[in-house]
């Protein structure tokens, strides 16, 4: 694929960015410069528009795939359109769900470097989150003059593949000193806190700012200790220099692309960077942005805490949802579950967002179901269109671009809310998620997630949002529960403060966040053969 690739300054000249505002790395990547957010010249203009989903399957239901396809059908329908999305990890490349470029004719190029190692952002947020954890070890080694509790360093590791063998672990010091055989453990790095304060930075001065707050645990007298009282947050601002500049690549057909960090939306907040986006809206009319996951998760996340902390207002909501995902959650029944694709409207217009549904269209459809789902939306006044991106790219979604515009031109100004206020303190913060988004009855806190909230408060972060770690297959916190479920109860098992990114961290219905490999793994099928070409990445 690469041989048809544009080269790279023709990408940026699709957008009339100069080349000394970018930096370029190979010919068909490049970083941008944040001098571009300083251009008066270009000020924020554009449209942004939120790709979320139904609740998917283990395969996924095609929601990159789509959001790229609508980029490349916006640029089809005359539009100065690109598309902001994040770099995958390579824990699910390896893992079960495979890569995050997307595919067919719909996919970020090039896909396979992408998918990979890419311009070297998930190495270094790496780097530098397992750079403080050891300047933590290494100080309770020299003596510990912070006087740090080695039981209350909550700072893991970080690694950016799937191994649960890694999940808990102990540490040795050496000797009898302070914090010897301490225990701690690893998180994937989409987890990192230090992904999330990427993600969610504005430049370079915000980035130091974060990087010092982060708490990494107390001392003995029961304060937080922050990064900044180990030294860490210059060398950390030095691995993070060029991770800080989103990448600009494209679309297999020659849309402009600009990926950039990448956090879970099941365990972190699941989307793009705050700069990508802002760029973007600074050089195009209409950015489609991904948020991870579903509606519950990814776009909660992003209209709780991505929102506030960048002031960008989506104009609309793309949710994205299969015949195979509505058939799922009706267990076998297309009416079961329509219930779950109508929850998930609503909680896109909870937030005040017009909603468009894109049904990622398959050869094997049925098409007596198709329009069962097609009937739904129009009951539930939700614009509707197929998409039938990963077969016929731009020209697949060209309907569904259509729809979008229509629907940001007839709502031009949306009156947008997040589920709740921000000085709501943190248990009546997951309350109302848990309630008006998910559908629960009641939440239920562990005597460590309440001995969590405490410690919080007593810090001064009792009003931080919160980010809910739960699971992907399911509007509540247990996977098998299909549907639109009613009168359950939302788990939380601990609650973490994650200072830097401004966000806590309430773990729901034991979500691991160091996933593991699943038995038989696509690491299996991946190689490289005798030509250099990769094999098995998608």
């Amino acid at each position: 694929m690469s041989n048809d690739l544009l080269p790279i300054r023709a990408i940026a000249a699709k957008l009339s960015l100069p080349e000394e505002m970018m930096e370029q790395l190979g010919p068909h990547g490049a970083k941008v410069k944040l001098s571009l957010r300083d251009d008066a010249s270009r000020p924020i203009r554009g449209k942004l528009i939120l790709v979320t989903a139904t609740t998917p399957t283990a395969s996924g239901e095609g929601k990159t795939v789509t959001a790229i396809g609508l980029a490349q059908g916006l640029e089809r329908i005359g539009k100065r359109a690109m598309i902001t999305s994040r770099e995958p990890s390579l824990g699910p490349v390896f893992g079960m769900k495979g890569g995050a470029a997307g595919g067919g004719r719909a996919r970020v190029e090039p896909a396979d470097k992408i998918n990979l190692h890419f311009h070297g952002d998930f190495h270094a947020i790496t780097s530098a989150h397992n750079l403080l954890a050891a300047l933590i070890d290494s100080h309770l080694f020299h003596g510990n003059s912070l006087n740090l509790d080695p039981q209350a360093i909550s700072w893991p590791r970080a690694l950016d593949i799937n191994d649960r063998a890694l999940r808990r672990i102990t540490v040795q010091a050496g000797g009898a000193r302070d914090g010897h055989d301490r225990k701690t453990g690893f998180l994937i790095t989409a987890a990192s806190e230090v992904m999330a304060i990427l993600a969610l930075a504005s430049g370079r001065d915000d980035l130091r700012q974060r990087l010092a707050r982060i708490v990494i645990g107390s001392a003995r007298s029961g304060r937080p200790v922050r990064a900044a009282q180990l030294d860490a947050t210059g060398p950390m601002m030095a691995l993070l220099a060029d991770a800080l500049l989103p990448n600009l690549v494209q679309t297999t057909e020659g849309t402009p692309a600009l990926v950039h960090c990448g956090p879970f939306a099941n365990i972190a907040h699941g989307t793009s960077s705050i700069l990508a986006q802002s760029m973007g809206l600074q050089l195009a009319d209409y950015v489609v942005n991904e948020c991870g996951f579903a509606s519950d998760l990814g776009l909660e996340k992003y209209m709780d805490i991505v929102m506030p902390a960048s002031g960008i207002r989506p104009s609309v909501a793309v949710v994205v949802t299969t015949l195979k995902s509505v058939l799922s959650q009706g267990q076998g029944s297309l009416e079961g579950g329509l219930a779950n694709l109508g929850k998930h409207i609503r909680i896109a217009r909870g937030f005040g967002l017009p909603v468009v549904v894109a049904l990622n269209q398959f050869a094997d459809d049925c098409a007596a179901g198709l329009e069962t789902i097609a009937h739904f939306c129009g009951r539930e006044q939700a614009g509707f269109a197929l998409s039938q991106a990963y077969a016929k790219g731009g020209e697949g979604a060209m309907s569904l671009a259509e729809e979008v515009v229509r629907a940001i031109e007839a709502n031009p100004r949306p009156k947008l809310a997040g589920a709740y206020h921000a000085e709501d303190p943190a248990e009546v913060k997951i309350g109302k998620v848990a309630r008006n988004v998910y559908g629960a009855a009641e939440v239920e806190f562990s005597p460590a997630a309440k001995a969590g909230l405490a410690r919080i408060a007593d810090w001064g972060y009792a009003t931080l949002p919160v980010c809910i770690a739960k699971t992907q297959y399911s509007l509540s916190d247990n996977p098998k529960l299909a549907g639109a479920p009613e009168g359950w109860t939302l788990h939380i098992d601990e609650i973490s403060l994650s200072a830097g990114a401004g966000f806590l961290v309430a773990v729901a219905g034991g979500m691991m966040l160091m996933p593991g490999l699943p038995k038989e793994s696509r690491a299996a099928a991946i190689d490289l053969d005798d030509e250099g070409r990769l094999l098995g990445i998608s």
